[in-house]
């Protein structure tokens, strides 16, 4: 297992209800936990079940963390591309988006933080299951900012899904494809 950072780590989860937004930052909250002494996990939504905004703000360190609220983050990941210009603002300066490509249309070329477009739902359509792009998003994020060892992303999707072996099979799979997206990114 890495060696984990005693450094804080913040990243803001967003996108629309339904994708998978905030069992994703649930996933990472909880593998994290495993690592850090601290950890935070705060969603955020509307009040419609599906197709409003959403987000969840997760913080993992080894220092106290005085509150769960992230204005602004080093890491943003935008499970929907046409949100880009929503959750634009919360970059801090230097840091990175991850963007689902999806519906992203973006043309602006210079910004002051790394756009990284990730082609998560056409993936997991070529997979045979849409329904797991989130966890393509995860793993790219996982591999890119290596905060969290994949294995205990693995180890968590195992206890979430274990007993659904279908559902964890298709995970795991969405999962390590994300972390070949990030490998290649880093080249």
């Amino acid at each position: 297992m890495e060696e984990k950072s005693n450094s804080r780590t913040d990243v803001i989860m967003a996108g629309l209800g339904g994708m998978g937004v905030l069992m994703a930052g649930q996933i990472l909250a909880w593998s994290a936990l495993k690592n850090y002494k601290h950890v935070s996990w705060l969603p955020s939504y509307g009040v419609e079940k599906r197709g409003g905004l959403c987000e969840c703000m997760v913080i993992f360190s080894d220092q106290d963390i005085a509150s769960p609220l992230i204005d602004r983050a080093q890491t943003v990941v935008v499970f929907d591309g046409s949100q880009l210009k929503t959750f634009e603002p919360r970059v801090l300066p230097g840091g990175m988006m991850l963007v689902e490509s999806a519906g992203l249309e973006d043309e602006q070329e210079s910004r002051d933080y790394e756009l990284v477009k990730i082609p998560g739902v056409e993936i997991a359509v070529s997979m045979g299951k849409r329904q797991v792009s989130n966890l393509i998003l995860l793993g790219t994020y996982v591999s890119i900012m290596d905060t969290i060892p994949s294995e205990l992303i693995e180890e968590e999707l195992e206890r979430r899904f274990g007993t659904k072996k279908t559902i964890l099979e298709w995970n795991q799979k969405a999962f390590r494809q994300g972390l070949e997206l990030g490998r290649n990114a880093k080249k």
